[in-house]
Parts: structure tokens; C-alpha cells; sequence
């Protein structure tokens, strides 16, 4: 698992990317793909999404080995290749990303616990919001244990969480019928659900949820014990999770047909089995979803506190983030961090905040820390940065940053205007530790360029402040 000195292995580090990319969106994914697509377009949709997605671990990849002294993954490439105020930006996306969908998982959570106790009603009820603040801080003071025992539950409840899902491609493969798979191919019977490429460009943000994470090895790359083994963790972690996502969503739309399956309660796969064998076929994939939520959400907690401790470690966040406790755990991110979870936990009861449009905001926030990490690998190929030996390299990177660049820009196409307005509502706040973090090593602020990418994300804010409270945005 890890060697004397507290480094993390292959093995943990593929927990680390298949647990945090496993959490609770594969168990809600019939439904809700089948709410935005037709068969025709989720096979589209899949096929962009598994080149795209497979070209960014590849840049993960690339990063990982021809830049071994940047530590901290999406944070640092950013920074690297476009400056500090954007290196900035994507430590301050991702981690709200990361404390986001952990909101929405507790959400989820106890929205499944309330399949077995009403009381929890559908995860946003006084007594479910309790119970969340109470495993919150269960977690916490789990992880300020240490990050060694905390990857190596991880690695325990990563194993536990594959077997209903295992279990549920098997069941499916032979209950399988085509009849209904080809029945309305193109969702014609479905018109509100507009043309094959509105239908692709819906399902986007939902195929981005259940990927986040695919990044997961490379934030810890300075805890590995190999650095070769941040790269295979990648795509390791990526191929497997794939799999199962197409099997899950695929599988679904020959059990049950397309507008059954929007209609579904989430998490719907567990409707899925139960049409299937029965009402053991709920409560199996209930519990597994429990036990991979529990999972997920202690990978998430260590990857929030590990993005702010990577960007306070080189001042571009303030120096009080840098606080490691005796067992080596950035205490100071991690009081930070579910802080805030604690804090929209309780916002939670008081809006109509449900489990997908907390997870469409946290998707939105990590696009602009994708873009850049595409951006980089695209740039150092491009200029032949680290190339001089590998000009056969050069060539195929050059492809890959490409299309992993390109890929990245039609998912901020596809996330649309309202959740980029939104993004930026929750991106201008940041400068005021960036600015703190640049005052405690007296330095300007900004730099030229860097004042009028502010004065944009400022103007993206007001828009936003203003569409909230005139009615024209939501959440």
C-alpha cells in the first residue's frame, strides 16, 4: 500500500482515481442520462466522451512524467504555462468543485439511507442535514489522522464499492433485450428532448460528474512513491471506470425504455435491478452506493485539502494554508474546507438545491482548471519543451493536447451561459487570498494581462449576482 516513509503506491494511487471517480453519480446515471438523451445520443455522447476524456489522462500522463517537479497536478500546470493569477484560478475552481460535490454527495447519502428511514426524506430534510454534519466531521478528524490510513480506507471501500456494480453488469447482460434498446433509437417519441446534438450536448455535463477525479494521482504526485506511477494510476483508473460507466448506461436502456427510466427515483439503478429480480436488487445496490459514497467522500476531503496546501506550499495561496499537524495532514485546508461543506449543508434546507444542480455547479467550476492542464500539455508540445530527444513523441502529444484542448472547449460550450455566469460568481471571491497570498511575499498583485482576465470574471459575477436576484438565473 505505501512504504515506511508514508509514500503512496500503484495500488493507492489507483484507488485514489477510481474512488474518487466512483462516487455517487454512476448509481444515478440511468436516470440521468435517459433525462437527457435518447439511446442514439448517449452512444454518440460516449464515444466524444471516451476520446476526450482519454486524451486529458493522457495529458495527466504526459504532465506527470516531463514535468516531475510540478506537484499539486491541475494547479500547477496552470500556473506553469499561463501565470500565477490563472494557476491561482484553477486551485480556487477545483477545490470549490471538489467541496461542491461533496455536498451533493452527502445529499445523496442520506437520500439512500432514506429508501430504508423515511426521516431523511430526499437528503435535504433537518434530520438528514444533521446527519451529514455528524459524518462531516467523522470524516475530519479521520483524515487529520493522517493521509496514509485515510488512502488506505480509501483503498478498502474502493474494492467494496466494485462488486454490486460487478454484480449489476452481470445480472443486466442477461436480462438484456434489444427489442427495447432499438425501440426509439433517436427519441422521436420524446420530443422535449430536442435534436441528436442537443440531446449529445446535455448528457455532457453529466458524463464531465462522473469522471472528476480522473486526475486524482496527479494531485498527490508528491506523496507517490514512484513518480512513474502518477501517469499509469491515470489511465489505469480511467479505463476501468469507463467500462464500468458504458455498462451501467448501456445496459440500463435494454432493461427498461427510455422515458421509464427518466421517470426513476434516484439512485436509479437500484430501480433498474429491482425490475429485474426484485426488491434484494435495491437494497443491493442501496448499500453498495452507501458504502461507495462513504469512500468517495474521504477521497474528495484529502483532495481539497491537498490542491490548497500544494498552492500555499509555493505562496500562491495565503501562508496559513501551509500548516501540516505532526501526522503531516494540511490541518488549516482541511478546517477550511469542511467548513464550507458545513456551511452549504445548511444552506441546503433552505433552497431547493437537489443532488443534480449541485453537481452541474461543481462540474462547471472544474472545466477552467481542465482547460488549462489541456492548454499546457498542448503548449509544451508545441514549443518542444522537453522534446529535444522525442521528436516521434512531440507529434503524438501534439495530437493528444489537441484533442484533449478542443474537447475541453465544447464542454464549456456545452455547460452553457448559465453555469459559467455561475462559476464566475463563485471565481471572483478568490482574489482576495490571492492577493493576501502576493502581499506576504511582496509582490504586485496582478500583472496586466491578469488585471483584465479579473475585470472579466468580475463582470461575469455581477451578471450572475444580478440574474439571481432578478429571477432570470437559478440554481
Amino acid at each position: 500500500m505505501s512504504d515506511s516513509s508514508g509514500k503512496l503506491k500503484l495500488g493507492a494511487l489507483v484507488a485514489l482515481v477510481v474512488g474518487s471517480m466512483i462516487g455517487g453519480g454512476i448509481f444515478s446515471l440511468p436516470q440521468n442520462m435517459a433525462a437527457s438523451a435518447g439511446v442514439g445520443a448517449v452512444l454518440i455522447g460516449w464515444g466524444i466522451t471516451a476520446v476526450g476524456m482519454l486524451t486529458l489522462a493522457f495529458v495527466f500522463q504526459t504532465l506527470a512524467n516531463r514535468k516531475p517537479d510540478l506537484d499539486g497536478g491541475v494547479y500547477a500546470y496552470a500556473k506553469a504555462g499561463f501565470g500565477d493569477y490563472m494557476g491561482f484560478s484553477s486551485a480556487w475552481g477545483y477545490w470549490i468543485s471538489a467541496w461542491l460535490g461533496n455536498v451533493g454527495y452527502f445529499v445523496l447519502l442520506f437520500s439512500t439511507l432514506g429508501y430504508f428511514f423515511p426521516i431523511f426524506g430526499e437528503g435535504n430534510t433537518p434530520a438528514a442535514i444533521i446527519g451529514a454534519s455528524i459524518l462531516l466531521w467523522a470524516v475530519h478528524f479521520l483524515v487529520l489522522r493522517g493521509i496514509k490510513e485515510a488512502a488506505f480506507i480509501n483503498l478498502v471501500t474502493t474494492v467494496a464499492k466494485v462488486v454490486p456494480l460487478v454484480l449489476f453488469a452481470l445480472i443486466c447482460l442477461f436480462a438484456f433485450r434489444l427489442d427495447i434498446f432499438t425501440a426509439d433509437i433517436w427519441a422521436l417519441g420524446t420530443p422535449e428532448l430536442g435534436s441528436v446534438m442537443n440531446q449529445v450536448r446535455n448528457m455532457m455535463l453529466v458524463t464531465v460528474w462522473v469522471f472528476i477525479g480522473i486526475e486524482g494521482a496527479s494531485i498527490f504526485s508528491s506523496r507517490a512513491e514512484k513518480r512513474s506511477d502518477v501517469g499509469k494510476a491515470t489511465v489505469i483508473g480511467f479505463v476501468t471506470v469507463l467500462l464500468f460507466l458504458v455498462l451501467v448506461n448501456v445496459l440500463s436502456l435494454g432493461i427498461m425504455t427510455q422515458p421509464e427510466l427518466a421517470k426513476l427515483q434516484n439512485p436509479s439503478m437500484a430501480a433498474v435491478l429491482e425490475h429485474v429480480v426484485g426488491h434484494w436488487g435495491a437494497v443491493l445496490i442501496s448499500v453498495g452506493l452507501i458504502i461507495s459514497l462513504l469512500g468517495a467522500l474521504l477521497s474528495w476531503v484529502l483532495l481539497c485539502a491537498e490542491i490548497m496546501f500544494a498552492a500555499a506550499k509555493d505562496h500562491t495561496m495565503p501562508e496559513f494554508l501551509r500548516r501540516e499537524n505532526a501526522n503531516q495532514v494540511p490541518a488549516n485546508a482541511l478546517w477550511l474546507t469542511n467548513a464550507m461543506v458545513q456551511i452549504f449543508l445548511v444552506i441546503t434546507l433552505f433552497s431547493n438545491s437537489t443532488y443534480l444542480s449541485l453537481i452541474y455547479l461543481a462540474t462547471s467550476m472544474i472545466l477552467v482548471p481542465y482547460l488549462w492542464s489541456a492548454a499546457y500539455a498542448f503548449l509544451l508540445a508545441l514549443r518542444s519543451e522537453t522534446y529535444e530527444q522525442a521528436l516521434a513523441e512531440r507529434k503524438k502529444d501534439l495530437v493528444i493536447g489537441s484533442i484533449a484542448l478542443l474537447y475541453a472547449l465544447w464542454l464549456l460550450y456545452a455547460g452553457g451561459v448559465k453555469y459559467l455566469l455561475l462559476s464566475a460568481l463563485l471565481y471572483a471571491p478568490g482574489a482576495i487570498l490571492f492577493a493576501k497570498a502576493k502581499r506576504e511575499v511582496g509582490q504586485p498583485v496582478f500583472t496586466n494581462v491578469e488585471k483584465l482576465i479579473f475585470a472579466a470574471v468580475v463582470i461575469g459575477a455581477l451578471v450572475a449576482a444580478f440574474g439571481l436576484y432578478d429571477g432570470f438565473l437559478t440554481l
